[in-house]
């Protein structure tokens, strides 16, 4: 008969409790992987965007009455890490947008963008994309005040920006302007288009990198970014996703 002594019920209590511990750590990363392409996949859908824009904005509807001119761009903005994934906003020469950053909660199952604006207010909007409309509202501001950011995604070449307000206890929002934009120069980073697709998030390819001796291609500086920190973890989600598009195809 075997008798367990004091020094190895210990020993097999330490080895016992790094299993679980090694268990709970492999159950998480797997869990953060899935979010992370979940959110990766939500966010995938506002390829169109991603790029130069060029933007008039318009406090009044149909009047130039105190309109300008603005540049914004889309750009994937992926952790080096790998621990979150979102399309930063950026404008030059605007009146109310500074930056924002678009992510996605996919417990939640909705989107949110946190936006600083030039008079150095920052806001969190969240809301979800219905018909082409991503609508984002934030919460009451200590004014009593609910704000509402609305994008609509026209067409390749167009996309409109919709500030809005109104007092909490009112229904419907006034309008504080909107941004018109027309794509700069290049076509939309649209999935599925003619032509090769960025290998990060699938958008149409307008840059391109050659890593052990095939080449890769980019919708934008963030997606490259993100492959030049990890290549071969890119290329196997890459690959990873192919075969499921196909297997759901079949």
């Amino acid at each position: 008969m075997t008798r367990l002594t004091w020094t190895g019920m210990g020993v097999w209590l330490v080895a016992a409790t790094g299993l679980v511990c090694f268990a709970a750590d492999e159950a998480k990363t797997t869990s953060d992987s899935n979010n992370r392409q979940q959110a990766q996949e939500a966010l995938s859908r506002f390829n169109s965007l991603i790029g130069g824009w060029r933007g008039v904005g318009q406090p009044k509807r149909n009047s130039s009455s105190d309109a300008w001119s603005e540049t914004a761009e889309w750009v994937w903005d992926i952790k080096k890490d790998k621990s979150s994934v979102g399309i930063r906003y950026q404008v030059k020469n605007g009146k109310l947008l500074e930056t924002a950053l678009l992510t996605y909660d996919s417990a939640a199952k909705q989107y949110s963008l946190d936006a600083k604006f030039t008079d150095k207010t920052e806001r969190r909007y969240t809301g979800k994309l219905a018909d082409g409309k991503l609508t984002l509202d934030s919460g009451k501001d200590d004014d009593g005040n609910v704000h509402q950011v609305v994008v609509t995604l026209l067409n390749d070449k167009r996309t409109l920006v919709l500030f809005q307000s109104k007092k909490a206890e009112q229904k419907l929002f006034n309008r504080v302007a909107e941004v018109g934009y027309t794509r700069d120069g290049t076509r939309l980073a649209v999935e599925g288009a003619d032509g090769p697709e960025c290998i990060v998030t699938g958008g149409k390819g307008t840059s391109s990198t050659t890593y052990k001796g095939k080449t890769y291609y980019f919708c934008c500086s963030g997606c490259r970014d993100a492959f030049n920190d990890d290549p071969d973890g890119i290329i196997a989600e890459a690959l990873a996703k192919a075969a499921k598009k196909k297997a759901g195809g079949k």
